[in-house]
């Protein structure tokens, strides 16, 4: 039989173990939620800080010629890179309540109604259409019917079958899709943006429905098993910014589908499948490779950004577990900052690409510093992030 002293001793430990491991576990439980923490940030790598720098260097600087802000030649339209970096910037000024910054990117905008309309890129490419989802934002904050006008003008004409188009253009829109039907990756940005724009900016469900309609199209002839996506069926790479036009297309058609449309669920699980099949390629330091899957890849930057801008608005949206994606995405942020230059400029961007079934085509593409491929997203992400 055990003396009172022992019994007490007995306790004494037993009560002890119970605080270290309540310790222990109270410990873990910050560390969870620090390293998955989308508010607080170290020096000089705030949303605010960064965002404002990219916003400002994108307004300093002339149009680029298809994301290269140094080009040789000037460019003879508006191109897609643009208008990804001005939507980026125009969410940034409203979500900081900005209205002088938005005012200069409207007063950027006002000369292609004049002085600059011969830079209205011809509405005849998916890649020219997005154009549509600058004036649909304009028109969205300051309720100006020229806005609206010509916003719908790239909408309306994405589903416009021209009389010359070739058969196979007819054949896509004869079942309800846009003739510029492709099965790119990079088209589910380019045709989601301008059409969620309108539904946003006219509540018309014929926008969204379009949307949504091509969305699962390309999510049936282009997901792998894996999780991610090839180029086209053709180019059988997955190539970082191109799976990187389908995270964000997601994300930006899911923040406006409504929730009981019959394609949301189908979405939503494309949607998580490649979520989870992005964390299993998230380097280390938080990068994400040209080629996703290949551990040879150089690390690239506006595929990480549109990675980490999908995760932050999965995460914000209640799509995504908060303390797995959460962290994916600090560390994919936090890695990019590491990425920006004295002159407000994101290195080791992948230039412009077209599709090629050439692994060595794709290792092999020029790193541009300063690209709006890269800038644009990162305005994404400041913004989500302020959200």
């Amino acid at each position: 039989m055990r003396s009172k002293n022992q019994l007490n001793f007995h306790h004494s430990v037993k009560l002890l173990l119970s605080v270290v491991f309540m310790l222990v576990w109270m410990l873990n439980v910050q560390a969870k939620l620090k390293d998955s923490d989308l508010k607080h940030w170290p020096a000089k790598k705030s949303p605010m800080e960064i965002g404002t720098r990219i916003a400002e260097k994108f307004l300093k600087t002339a149009h680029s010629r298809y994301g290269n802000t140094h080009p040789e030649v000037p460019p003879t339209q508006i191109t897609y890179p643009d208008v990804c970096a001005w939507l980026g910037g125009m969410w940034f000024a409203e979500v900081t309540g900005n209205q002088p910054l938005f005012n200069r990117f409207e007063a950027r905008f006002t000369p292609l109604f004049d002085a600059e309309k011969n830079l209205q890129p011809k509405p005849n490419h998916v890649d020219n259409n997005v154009f549509g989802a600058v004036p649909l934002e304009l028109y969205l904050k300051t309720k100006n019917q020229k806005y609206l006008d010509l916003g719908l003008l790239y909408a309306d004409t994405q589903w416009a079958l021209p009389n010359e188009a070739p058969k196979e253009q007819k054949a896509w829109a004869d079942q309800g899709y846009s003739w510029q039907t492709r099965i790119w990756i990079d088209d589910m940005f380019m045709i989601t943006a301008v059409q969620a724009q309108a539904f946003r900016a006219t509540g018309d469900r014929k926008y969204i429905d379009r949307a949504a309609k091509e969305m699962v199209l390309y999510l049936e002839k282009i997901q792998l098993p894996n999780g991610l996506f090839y180029h086209s069926p053709e180019t059988h790479y997955s190539w970082g910014r191109g799976n990187g036009w389908m995270a964000a297309g997601m994300a930006e058609i899911l923040r406006s589908l409504p929730k009981n449309h019959p394609d949301r669920d189908k979405i939503m699980a494309g949607y998580h499948k490649m979520m989870a099949a992005l964390l299993k390629f998230q380097e280390p330091g938080g990068m994400w490779r040209q080629i996703i899957d290949d551990p040879q890849a150089w690390e690239e930057t506006s595929g990480t950004a549109m990675f980490t801008y999908a995760m932050i608005t999965g995460v914000k949206q209640g799509w995504l577990d908060k303390n797995i994606y959460g962290t994916a995405a600090r560390k994919g942020w936090l890695a990019l900052t590491g990425y920006i230059n004295a002159n407000d400029e994101l290195t080791e961007v992948c230039e412009g690409t077209n599709i090629k079934n050439d692994h060595d085509y794709y290792l092999q593409r020029k790193r541009i510093v300063g690209d709006l491929h890269g800038q644009a997203p990162l305005l994404w992400c400041a913004t989500a992030l302020l959200h």
